[in-house]
């Protein structure tokens, strides 16, 4: 009878152990999943540098990692806010010249500004009604690690954005 019962506490310590491997491999594979945090790194800061700079494009970094060039403030006081619908013309492009998405010539789109991207709720707030800005964002502020339609993970993003109204 003793050798029954070890016999099965064996058993049962054996499947619960293999339980417990089957779940730390789910929580470990787990971890190394896609989290975009917002958070842009010295390596996405680099990366836009060199781009820039094989391009001759001079353009300012913000303190949130992306940089910009402002083609033209526009006018009036005030700029849109995180709370401001705004109607835009704009091209976006990978840094090898694709374009994966832009409104077509003469259209615009409208949007609450809070349901884009960080890199838009970041920078075009820096231009008024009119204003037109170059945006260069770290996959940080894009899309992250996130593959969306014809954009691949991790890609660094630029758009050329026209206020038109908000």
């Amino acid at each position: 009878m003793t050798n029954l019962i070890s016999k099965k506490s064996s058993r049962n310590f054996l499947m619960l152990a293999a339980t417990v491997i089957a779940f730390a491999a789910c929580t470990k594979s787990d971890s190394n999943a896609c989290v975009n945090t917002g958070v842009v790194t010295t390596a996405e800061i680099t990366q836009i540098q060199t781009y820039l700079s094989s391009k001759g494009i001079t353009a300012t970094q913000d303190s949130r990692g992306f940089f910009y060039q402002i083609v033209g403030p526009g006018y009036g006081s005030n700029f849109p806010t995180i709370a401001s619908s705004v109607t835009a013309k704009y091209k976006g492009s990978l840094s090898n010249g694709t374009i994966f998405d832009s409104t077509v010539t003469g259209a615009t789109a409208t949007f609450p500004l809070s349901n884009v991207i960080l890199g838009w709720q970041y920078g075009v707030p820096l231009i008024k009604k009119g204003g037109v800005i170059n945006l260069y964002l770290p996959a940080s502020l894009g899309y992250g690690c996130n593959a969306n339609g014809s954009i691949p993970a991790n890609s660094m993003l630029i758009f050329n954005v026209e206020v038109v109204n908000y």
